[in-house]
């Protein structure tokens, strides 16, 4: 049999080739993973695996060796200069698998995938969350090991995010992640001290002003949602006439449905029990007692981690018992479920285009929450009990709703004028 053009066996079988752009492409993956050394570099290997994956490695010594990365992100001239600054580091006393293991420990990146990202994930209902926002919000600190991360970074961190124009309040909650992250490096001695015990969060108001809905808004609200399902129920009778016309299978009717998707109900239901994005979306029917009038926030759901309960008044009971007879709902577990069955994520579209039709401004779903808080405030419902009702950690975030009124305010004060 021909050999294949330059590749030089030796007498011990071992496969050896002058690794060029051209050789490395000649390489084909076979039953078993085998090694080709090169033969301008001693140590320096390419594995190729049976899956086709090659990637090239330094043997430095007997029995020890360390990777470099794989053929589809590196040439062979780059990968020969990477073992060659190795080799020059383990000829003066290095051992370059202790380096990489002291390296490991010590940068941000390599700390936040390898140790602090299982943590996070099994420990944190946010934790997805919260590590995007490490991995993504904080790209500068990729390179740095964790005792580079100093004060002085961090404020220039900050100072670049303000002049891109992010809120203080964004800009704070990311710099928690951070510092709960470093705290979290000096309890398991990954780092000495945080840089954190010296960095203040920025100065906010801290009663900012909370938008609700008025009277009006609430009024057109709902309108809004009364025509949009209109709209819907129209556009599926006319597409059922046109799939009828052609001998096609119809749709569902809408018409005999109280709803005609989920965001109707979904959002009279925020207004009526003041539930956060995340709670209304991980709703489970077994959450839900129709017979005590009553709807259990589990911890796993709560932001705060504390299971809660919320009274149904008699609007919330109704839309309840009406979507979950109604035909077509897609999962008996979650209220609010896609049709995949699994829970949504976020009703953003549907939402701003019915907001558009209500030509209300400057209006997120989460102010739904606030509209319920401020309409318990106004009906003379002591913060405390609003407190409990929205499951907030701590009296002084419902502080904030004792100011949405300031009309009702301003009637309690005019009662100090004598008639």
């Amino acid at each position: 049999m021909e050999k294949p053009e330059s590749r030089i066996v030796s007498k011990d079988s071992t496969r050896r080739d002058n690794f060029t752009n051209t050789a490395v492409g000649r390489l084909k993956p076979e039953a078993s993973p085998y090694e080709v050394w090169d033969a301008g570099l001693m140590g320096l290997l390419i594995r190729v695996q049976p899956s086709g994956v090659m990637t090239y490695y330094l043997q430095y010594a007997r029995g020890k060796r360390v990777r470099i990365g794989r053929a589809d992100a590196i040439v062979p001239t780059q990968a020969r200069e990477i073992a060659k600054g190795i080799l020059a580091e383990h000829y003066k006393g290095e051992d370059p698998i202790e380096k990489r293991k002291r390296v490991r420990a010590e940068n941000y990146l390599q700390f936040l995938e390898d140790t602090y990202k299982p943590w996070l994930l099994t420990s944190l209902r946010r934790g997805k969350e919260t590590y995007d926002n490490l991995s993504k919000g904080f790209p500068e600190l990729h390179s740095l090991s964790l005792s580079e991360i100093t004060p002085l970074v961090i404020e220039k961190w900050r100072q670049r995010r303000i002049t891109q124009g992010i809120s203080k309040a964004r800009i704070n909650r990311q710099m928690n992640d951070l510092r709960a992250c470093l705290n979290r490096a000096v309890q398991w001695g990954a780092l000495k001290v945080s840089p954190f015990e010296k960095v203040k969060p920025c100065k906010i108001d801290s009663s900012p002003k909370v938008r609700y809905l008025s009277t009006k808004e609430e009024t057109k609200l709902r309108q809004a949602l009364d025509e949009r399902e209109a709209t819907l129920r129209e556009s599926r009778q006319s597409a059922n006439q046109w799939r009828a016309e052609r001998g096609y299978e119809l749709y569902a009717e809408l018409s005999e449905r109280d709803f005609a998707d989920h965001l109707k109900p979904a959002v009279l239901l925020s207004l009526n029990t003041g539930l956060r994005a995340g709670e209304l979306f991980g709703l489970k029917w077994c959450d839900v007692s129709f017979e005590q009038k009553n709807m259990t926030v589990v911890a796993e759901t709560a932001k705060a981690g504390k299971t809660r309960h919320i009274p149904l008044n008699d609007e919330a009971l109704a839309i309840l018992k009406q979507w979950k007879q109604q035909p077509g709902v897609k999962s008996a577990q979650y209220v609010f479920a896609g049709s995949n069955g699994k829970p949504f994520q976020d009703m953003r579209t549907s939402w701003e285009r019915v907001l558009k039709l209500a030509e209300i401004d400057n209006f997120r779903w989460h102010d739904l929450r606030h509209t319920f808080a401020s309409k318990l405030v106004m009906a003379g419902v002591d913060l405390n009990t609003v407190r409990e009702l929205l499951g907030h950690s701590n009296y002084a975030m419902t502080l904030r709703y004792a100011h949405l009124a300031p009309e009702h305010k301003a009637l309690a004060v005019s009662k100090l004028v004598s008639s």
